[in-house]
């Protein structure tokens, strides 16, 4: 059965109780068990997911409170899971649409400059954290408007542009600065590209 507020008042209210009682027990607990397996900065987002869960499955969680914190771990990590599938996924996108724009570009005949640029272009998009590659994808493949992006993030207009701004700026940064020394510089490419 779901977790809902309707119902009589006492009804609603013990469930609520019941609620904070079990948040109060374990939310230490379900955040370090986040931080030990993401970046610090996620743990907090993953530790809200979990208790979304709790609150709409409150019924099923258990009483005593290690048994809880045992269920709630699993919920945490099947939200880790998700969580990398979707990672998984956009990173695997990421690649494709940088491939399929290098790739392309190679059929048309456009010239080895154009190329590598192509390739740092996706690199540094690589680079991006996933806000600021939601961000520049809703108005540059997505061709939304700033209000438009905005109302799918869930944010105010002013704010996206902001996060619109500091993509802008983060991409520009990486490809300003030299490439991780895997398979050259862009020069060092360039020139045995061209002998």
């Amino acid at each position: 059965m779901g977790m809902d507020d309707t119902g009589p008042p006492d009804e609603r209210e013990a469930r609520r109780n019941r609620f904070e009682t079990v948040y109060d027990a374990t939310y230490a607990a379900v955040l370090r068990f986040a931080q030990r397996r993401v970046h610090p900065s996620h743990a907090e987002d993953v530790a809200a997911d979990v208790f979304v869960v709790a609150w709409r499955r409150l019924d099923d969680v258990p009483v005593e409170p290690d048994e809880a914190r045992a269920w709630l771990f699993g919920v945490a990590r099947r939200v880790l899971m998700a969580s990398q599938r979707a990672e998984q996924r956009r990173a695997a996108l990421t690649v494709r649409v940088a491939d399929d724009q290098v790739t392309g570009r190679l059929g048309s005949g456009i010239d080895a400059d154009v190329v590598l640029h192509h390739v740092d272009l996706a690199r540094a998009w690589r680079r991006l954290s996933p806000v600021h590659q939601e961000s520049l994808a809703l108005v540059v493949w997505d061709d939304l408007s700033s209000p438009q992006a905005a109302e799918v993030l869930g944010i105010s207009p002013v704010a996206f542009r902001l996060r619109l701004s500091r993509a802008r700026r983060a991409l520009r940064h990486h490809l300003s600065s030299p490439a991780p020394a895997r398979g050259g510089s862009p020069a060092t490419l360039q020139q045995r590209s061209t002998t």
